[in-house]
């Protein structure tokens, strides 16, 4: 149902600027004339930035010239004392106009700009400045984890870390092939270089930190990040990385609360410049865009020879959830996997008589710890919803913890959990219906649905506090997509993404002062990828990454969902999961790894799109090669012609043209997937594609925030991926006790016409309340709900914001 809003306040940036073109002379006119007016020409924004605040606002400016390595591949002549004279120019230029413009970063290898904070106010006047392209906002990048579980020494053995054995890397070494001579950057949040697992991959040159803008690029004494990532690609002592000969660099450019924009992009031009021949960005935004800074000098890192691996974010399992810079049009984004496990059924037993027949087991560390709670009985103790605060002045030791969902992250749950001595969980849903599985739990954690965690709070009510547990195995899992690995496709590009897919869940690698730990997220999936983009290029040293990232793609092995039986989707796992011997000695490169054919939206008649890929041949012989194109479920209204027993010669390439005709009156609307099946009488490569018919499906907003902008006032934005042409801002109550939504409190902000993918505005900070007056809302937590209707479609979300 369409929503009527009474205030609507439209934001500069949305309307037409005019202006008066020449001086207006009466005498000339006629009767009849009036004054003509003409558009000024001023740069893209990418997003809405709040521009009737005066307050301090960063963003990135593009320039309309060339980085080096974007006009060097365009065959033209660049230099940075060029690029730093028209930079100059423009930055000179703005400083006239705006005189507190305050310049921070300057840039221009892979991407040709800089960094400014000016009044927001007076963005409009940077976007008025000759040579400015575009201007984009200085977003917030995170190194977020799912989970994170240190390893005592007394704990640890190096058979912990079984992921680089999983893809084949150890196989890998015994071939030789270890990473040695090849340069890896880890742009994170620095590395402890003096970890003995990793002290041999530095050596007097270490890297940068542009949080602190020194040459120590050393974690910060309350991060790990990069130091995990770091290992889980070279480390070489108690545990092997994926190449563990690998020469590293470390580029700090995340600091405790995470970075921006210019810091990134910083440490992307430091990287190729150092010589680095791969980068690995373990970090991400919500921002599901293509054409952003990050992603711009990804995409041209990729071009000058440097293999940029990036993860693909954790706010899966639904499609659209990629973010940038795992957006990236060349860059190889990572999903993550599981490793194989073993499942198991449990039945609970509080008291006689009472049943709980939706009990499962949500996750564990291990199997042994899982199965040591069989025929014991246990206190259990209600916890609320397991925050650390829940747990003070509560004997936990030795006891089952139980836990309502709600708030935040289940890992989060089990974690305080398992710090305030628990041995075990019991987590029951706050709504009806079953919530996820979540492997590598601190503690092995046993699910209800709602029902079954009233009744448990029922028989502590009635005096029965102790359970016992019957778990017993049930089958054994493959390898499977980890819920919380984001999925494609990319707005605006409509690619598939991620690239591959590589282990991401408990995955064991070094910790800051010489210890270790158990992390999860794709930010441990994606060094698994760099460390075999790593073996690759030691293996062929001349090879352009655009083979690096094909030989990644096209030898990937399908995941199986284990629910279905089949592949996962293509948006889900990529090419599939990475496996290094079989990179390492294929024959047949498909360039590129997966195809989109973009939007068919005629409505009447047929619709062709053309697509183009190249067969590599690397043996020492003449090879025939067959294609095949499956769209699955074989829907009518879709037709596909391509060649046939194409003919390679030894060690060449020749480009193969691909056309897809669509006659969307036999189509429902949605996307269809398809594989492209390339064969040479012995190897097969399957590549991923996808077409949409009609407008596609994305989410109207991926994410929301709230800010503190000064003592009185807050910044509040929504992430947009196709910009809205009404957009509310909606607050209510947060519900403590059930981690939901209370009532509402006030409409903070209603827009028209909000350009993609980024809005935000200023808000006062005060509510109105039934007595029709405006009051300051109290610091704490609270929903923000974001109504969004965009191209026939309107959504509402939630999400959970703190004002300080």
């Amino acid at each position: 149902m369409k929503r009527n809003f009474s205030r609507v306040l439209f934001s500069i940036l949305a309307l037409v600027l005019i202006f008066s073109a020449f001086s207006y002379n009466p005498a000339n006119a006629t009767a009849n004339e009036s004054p003509r007016l003409q558009e000024l020409d001023i740069a893209e924004l990418f997003g809405e930035i709040e521009t009737s605040s005066d307050r301090p606002t960063s963003v990135i400016v593009e320039l309309e010239e060339e980085s080096i390595v974007e006009a060097n591949h365009k065959g033209k002549k660049q230099s940075k004392a060029n690029l730093n004279k028209e930079r100059g120019k423009v930055i000179s230029e703005l400083k006239k106009q705006v005189k507190t413009a305050d310049v921070n970063r300057e840039y221009d290898y892979v991407f040709s700009g800089f960094s400014v904070e000016l009044p927001g106010n007076e963005i409009i006047k940077l976007l008025a400045v000759p040579g400015v392209k575009a201007v984009y906002p200085n977003v917030h990048y995170t190194a977020d984890v799912i989970s994170k579980e240190e390893i005592s020494a007394e704990e640890f053995s190096p058979e912990m870390m079984k992921s680089a054995p999983f893809i084949g890397a150890n196989e890998a070494w015994e071939a030789g092939f270890t990473g040695e001579g090849v340069t890896v950057a880890v742009i994170d949040t620095g590395v402890d270089y003096t970890h003995p697992d990793l002290a041999h991959a530095f050596g007097d040159y270490k890297g940068y930190d542009f949080v602190d803008d020194d040459n120590d690029p050393m974690e910060g004494p309350t991060q790990y990040h990069g130091t995990h990532v770091s290992g889980t690609v070279a480390a070489n002592g108690a545990i092997k990385g994926v190449a563990p000969e690998a020469n590293l660099l470390g580029y700090r450019v995340l600091g405790p609360n995470g970075g921006t924009t210019e810091d990134v992009v910083a440490g992307i031009e430091l990287a190729v410049q150092d010589g680095a021949d791969v980068m690995n960005l373990s970090l991400g935004n919500s921002l599901n865009n293509p054409d952003w800074a990050t992603s711009i000098a990804l995409d041209w890192a990729m071009a000058e020879g440097v293999v940029a691996v990036t993860s693909n974010g954790n706010a899966g399992p639904n499609n659209w959830t990629v973010g940038s810079p795992g957006t990236s049009r060349e860059a190889i984004s990572v999903g993550a996997t599981q490793l194989p496990y073993n499942e198991y059924t449990v039945e609970l037993a509080p008291s006689e008589g009472v049943e709980y027949p939706t009990a499962k087991v949500m996750g564990f560390p291990s199997d042994e710890e899982l199965l040591a709670l069989n025929g014991v009985e246990y206190e259990f103790v209600y916890v609320g919803l397991g925050a650390e605060a829940d747990f003070e002045g509560k004997d936990l030791e030795g006891k089952i913890a139980l836990i309502s969902r709600g708030g935040f992250a289940f890992v989060d749950k089990a974690a305080n959990a398992k710090a305030a001595g628990a041995v075990g969980a019991i987590i029951f849903n706050n709504v009806a219906g079953e919530h996820a599985d979540v492997p590598g739990m601190a503690i092995p954690t046993i699910k209800t649905e709602l029902a079954d965690g009233q009744k448990l709070l029922a028989e502590l009510e009635a005096g029965n506090n102790t359970v016992s547990f019957d778990i017993e195995f049930d089958k054994a899992v493959g390898e499977t997509m980890a819920d919380f690995s984001s999925r494609g496709p990319v707005t605006l590009s409509w690619m598939i993404k991620p690239d591959v897919s590589a282990p991401g869940v408990n995955i064991v690698s070094t910790f800051p002062n010489g210890t270790y730990a158990a992390l999860q997220g794709t930010s441990m999936a994606s060094p698994h990828v760099a460390g075999v983009a790593a073996l690759l290029l030691e293996k062929n040293p001349g090879w352009a990454t655009e083979n690096v990232k094909a030989a990644l793609m096209n030898t990937a092995v399908d995941v199986i969902d284990p629910g279905t039986g089949e592949a996962y989707a293509h948006n889900t796992q990529g090419a599939g999961s990475v496996r290094v011997m079989d990179a390492l000695n294929t024959e047949n490169l498909v360039v590129p790894g997966s195809y989109s054919f973009g939007k068919f939206v005629k409505e009447k008649g047929k619709q062709v799109e053309k697509q183009h890929f190249e067969i590599k041949n690397l043996s020492n012989e003449r090879k025939t090669y067959n294609f095949d194109v499956e769209f699955d479920g074989n829907p009518e209204g879709v037709k596909v012609s391509t060649s046939k027993n194409l003919k390679v010669g030894a060690g060449k390439s020749q480009k193969v043209n691909l056309n897809v005709q669509v006659d969307t009156s036999k189509l429902e609307p949605g996307y269809y997937e398809a594989t492209i099946t390339v064969s040479d009488g012995s190897q097969i490569i399957e590549v991923p594609s996808i077409l949409f018919v009609g407008e596609p499906d994305y989410p109207r907003v991926t994410g929301a925030f709230m800010e503190k902008a000064n003592e009185d006032s807050y910044y509040v934005g929504a992430y947009l991926p196709g910009g809205a042409e009404v957009l509310a801002y909606d607050l209510y109550v947060f519900d403590e006790e059930t981690g939901g939504i209370g009532a509402p409190i006030d409409t903070i902000g209603v827009f028209e016409d909000a350009p993609l993918p980024y809005h935000e505005f200023v808000w006062d900070g005060k509510v109105r309340t039934e007595g029709n007056t405006r009051e300051e809302l109290p610091n704490g937590d609270w929903v923000l709900a974001v109504y969004v209707e965009e191209a026939g479609v309107t959504e509402y979300k939630a999400y959970l914001v703190t004002k300080e």
